[in-house]
């Protein structure tokens, strides 16, 4: 079984809600998201930051995208240990945790994505985080990777593409297996 912490853009990019995306990236989203309710077991954290940010960002009453479907499915089984991991996490400031990986990081790292980064790390067995297309992320998984927790990047093409033109006088980082 493989655990998985699920950035929320990889539901979206499943949903076709992320501009830009190529239909090989959705495609890919939509398969990660099948083979962890098929054969994964994703972890979110205990207060449930995680499944109210999802919840805020798609609809999973009306179940019109396939990141809806997972999302409700989530729901579902939250409570279930077979296909749903929860562990406690704890914030001393707001979007700041005791559990987040790389403490010097934390200052660079988006706020609303250190829970993240935090739940993979409070999780015995770190879990990969899955990434859809966020290319702030491709700074940051390096330092990640050196503490234990691997980022997976569904969509490596679109990725690069993005943090290409938002960061054109950076040299293109390279994405680790």
């Amino acid at each position: 079984m493989k655990l998985r912490v699920v950035d929320t853009n990889v539901i979206l990019a499943a949903n076709s809600a992320h501009s830009d995306i190529s239909d090989e990236c959705m495609a890919s989203c939509i398969t990660k998201l099948y083979e962890l309710k098929a054969n994964g077991i994703v972890v979110i954290d205990d207060g449930y930051r995680i499944l109210r940010e999802y919840q805020h960002k798609t609809d999973s009453k009306k179940c019109k995208g396939p990141g809806d479907v997972f999302l409700k499915w989530l729901l579902q089984n939250n409570a279930n240990a077979k296909h749903c991991h929860q562990v406690a996490i704890s914030e001393y400031e707001e979007h700041k945790f005791h559990e987040f990986p790389v403490p010097e990081l934390e200052k660079n790292f988006d706020a609303p994505d250190r829970k993240f980064a935090a739940v993979a790390n409070a999780h015995p067995q770190k879990p990969s985080i899955l990434q859809a297309a966020d290319s702030k992320w491709l700074d940051w998984h390096d330092d990640l990777k050196q503490a234990g927790i691997n980022v997976d990047f569904v969509c490596r093409v679109d990725v690069l593409r993005f943090y290409a033109k938002k960061f054109p006088n950076k040299p293109q980082p390279n994405i680790h297996e």
